[in-house]
């Protein structure tokens, strides 16, 4: 029993560490991810706080798309980065997203 015990104990703490070092990795993606969108959103609406609607963005996008936007902080920004920040934008959850936080957007 004592042996099935430290086995399950092992596990746990290997899994524990698996989980950190994916919250981390997700942490780095949506960090790199925000700095693409925020570029994309200033360039496209200049003079809007681009702040919360980046934060909006990040939450509408799934986690393959904050991947492939993260991905263009190394290789550079494309039409179809910003297309892809565009079409994310304009979901439903981006949208309710952005308009709750209407006020911030025009620096109240």
């Amino acid at each position: 029993m004592t042996m099935k015990l430290t086995s399950l104990t092992c596990a746990a703490v290997i899994l524990s560490g698996c989980a950190a070092a994916n919250d981390a990795a997700d942490a780095v993606a949506r960090d790199r991810a925000k700095t693409v969108v925020n570029g994309v959103v200033e360039e496209r609406f200049p003079g809007l706080n681009a702040r919360p609607v980046t934060d909006c963005i990040i939450d509408a996008a799934t986690a393959g798309e904050i991947l492939e936007i993260a991905g263009a902080s190394v290789t550079g920004v494309t039409q179809s980065t910003a297309e892809k920040v565009v079409e994310i934008a304009a979901r439903p959850e981006a949208v309710n997203c952005i308009a709750d936080n209407s006020l911030t957007l025009l620096g109240g």
